[in-house]
């Protein structure tokens, strides 16, 4: 394979991509903002309290509040990771997602799995027999990138890793991320069915793979249903990745 001539192609994809997200942006966004006229966070919440009420669905309390200022970043992952392939643990453990912050690090460090302080637990993402934690980048989770704790009987006796280096943010300058509250109204108004649970939002990355090791990945919110795979919706331009069997 040409790979001098695939890099080129994988570039120019790259930019085209990043010209359509351009254009599509200020309609997409421009959009959703007006649905909630010129003071778009207060009667966001207000909103969404009537469409909760309406459709009877629950919402966690610990909604977060922030929104920061943000871009599409490109990662390319560590050819010495491998998050699709199980790795033995030279001495199994018994974890405990109770423990503190402090000695949750210490425990992780002594495992022998490399890079453990760049992760954090997740336990909306994990299930049983894996305890997942994504990787940070800054303070903030980038969803398919995971480092998976693998029990049996009770003991942590493997490991999956995907471990990633950020190689470019993207070329749009930063733009300040969509409020939750917006985000929640409109998911709820067009996609959800009545009496759905929320158990968590989360802003964080999520990543499209362009090949085995690049990813190009774009801030997100995460919305995580009690039955089901969770929802993604493009932090900057409100478009919507629903589950594949959730799809209206």
């Amino acid at each position: 394979m040409d790979w001098g001539r695939a890099k080129t192609i994988l570039i120019l994809s790259f930019l085209l991509l990043n010209i359509i997200l351009a254009v599509q942006l200020g309609s997409s966004r421009s959009d959703l903002l007006n649905d909630f006229g010129t003071n778009p966070e207060s009667q966001a919440q207000e909103e969404l309290q009537r469409l909760m009420k309406l459709n009877n669905i629950q919402i966690p309390s610990d909604i977060p509040k922030e929104t920061p200022k943000l871009k599409e970043i490109v990662v390319k992952f560590d050819e010495r990771s491998n998050p699709d392939k199980a790795m033995a643990l030279s001495s199994p453990f018994k974890f405990d997602p109770l423990i503190n912050k402090g000695t949750f690090k210490d425990m992780l460090a002594r495992t022998g799995i490399p890079y453990t302080e760049s992760y954090q637990f997740d336990p909306v993402a994990s299930r049983s027999g894996a305890y997942v934690f994504h990787q940070l980048f800054g303070q903030l989770p980038m969803f398919e990138v995971q480092l998976e704790l693998l029990e049996k009987d009770g003991i942590v006796t493997s490991y999956k890793q995907g471990y990633v280096e950020v190689q470019s943010e993207g070329v749009q300058k930063e733009q300040t991320v969509i409020s939750p509250y917006i985000v929640l109204a409109s998911l709820i108004e067009n996609y959800l069915p009545p009496g759905s649970v929320i158990t968590g939002v989360r802003l964080g990355y999520h990543g499209q793979v362009y090949n085995s090791q690049t990813m190009y990945m774009v801030p997100s919110w995460r919305v995580s249903l009690n039955n089901g795979d969770p929802y993604f919706i493009h932090a900057i331009n409100g478009a919507v990745e629903a589950p594949q069997n959730k799809r209206p």
